[in-house]
């Protein structure tokens, strides 16, 4: 263990929302657990995604609007680490940044919000909140009828804006409600097999200078090896299609008895998905991300990428 005398103050970036503020939480707790005399800073910055509420974050820049000044804060040595949903990083960091630690991944699944109704007894031309493409692709699968409507905010924001009547149903992903005691106002879970989650979804990711030694070391004792394999393959299937959020993209690994088991989608506005499934190491989470995002590529996805704008191999 470091001697105590060479320690200096963590200070610890994140946005202010409540989630952010949380998740912020569980990563001191983890350092704590490891070493209860780490002392911890944590210092509150705004993004432009958090004051852009009026803009889809499709249009505004996708991922990275969540993160771009808590990399600057890491760059001008404001903060040494910074907390983030994985979801919300670029598929490729900048070479003088480093993900430092991934924490146990929470679940993954979108989860459906309503005043009562399942997805599939919503009434005819029902209002939906979603201002992600991937999840309003797969919702368009789902329920082609509904009607699909952007929602901006935070957790509270949005299911406020649902309780005041401005939606009928709203989709969130699982993570942040059970993070926030609110699992409760979760009306249907979907799976996997019904909605594809968002590449990183469920995770928290610590980012770095990288190089720095000190929160290098120390953020060494909280990573959770099945998460960053996990999330490493999804970001790897990413960064190959270089969609970032313009266009219905979504990957999903796991892990079991060995084997890392990997699904990618790319779709369409119009409700078109193209789905691929591979298994493989874990030790090839790279790789088996990449062929898979090929072979989409391969059956067509590059045709609907080019339809939403995207430059294929351009990561975002």
């Amino acid at each position: 263990m470091r001697d105590p005398s060479t320690r200096r103050t963590l200070r610890v970036g994140t946005r202010g929302s409540a989630l952010a503020l949380v998740q912020t939480r569980l990563v001191i707790e983890a350092l704590h657990a490891h070493d209860e005399s780490i002392a911890c800073e944590v210092v509150t910055i705004t993004t432009r995604g958090d004051v852009r509420l009026d803009v889809p974050l499709s249009t505004l820049g996708g991922r990275g609007v969540f993160a771009a000044e808590l990399e600057q804060a890491l760059r001008a040595g404001e903060v040494d680490i910074a907390v983030h949903s994985a979801k919300d990083l670029p598929s490729t960091l900048a070479s003088d940044m480093a993900l430092g630690a991934f924490l146990p991944r929470e679940d993954a699944r979108d989860v459906v919000v309503t005043r009562g109704p399942l997805l599939a007894d919503l009434p005819h031309g029902a209002v939906v909140g979603t201002s992600s493409p991937r999840r309003a692709c797969q919702l368009r699968a789902l329920r082609p009828d509904v009607q699909l409507r952007d929602i901006r905010g935070n957790v509270g924001t949005r299911l406020r804006k649902l309780d005041e009547g401005e939606y009928d149903a709203i989709v969130l992903a699982a993570a942040g409600l059970r993070r926030l005691g609110l699992a409760g106002r979760v009306t249907e879970w979907l799976g996997a097999d019904r909605m594809l989650p968002s590449v990183g979804q469920g995770a928290i990711a610590v980012e770095m200078r990288s190089g720095d030694a000190y929160p290098a070391e120390l953020l060494a004792t909280i990573d959770h090896a099945e998460t960053r394999a996990r999330v490493v393959a999804e970001r790897a299937f990413l960064a190959r299609l270089g969609a970032g959020c313009a266009a219905p993209t979504a990957a999903h690994a796991t892990i079991a008895d060995g084997t890392l088991h990997f699904e990618g989608l790319i779709g369409a506005a119009d409700g078109t998905t193209l789905r691929e499934r591979r298994d493989g190491p874990v030790a090839s989470a790279v790789s088996l991300g990449v062929e898979v995002a090929d072979a989409l590529l391969l059956a067509g996805g590059d045709a609907l990428l080019a339809a939403a704008g995207v430059r294929v191999g351009v990561t975002a």
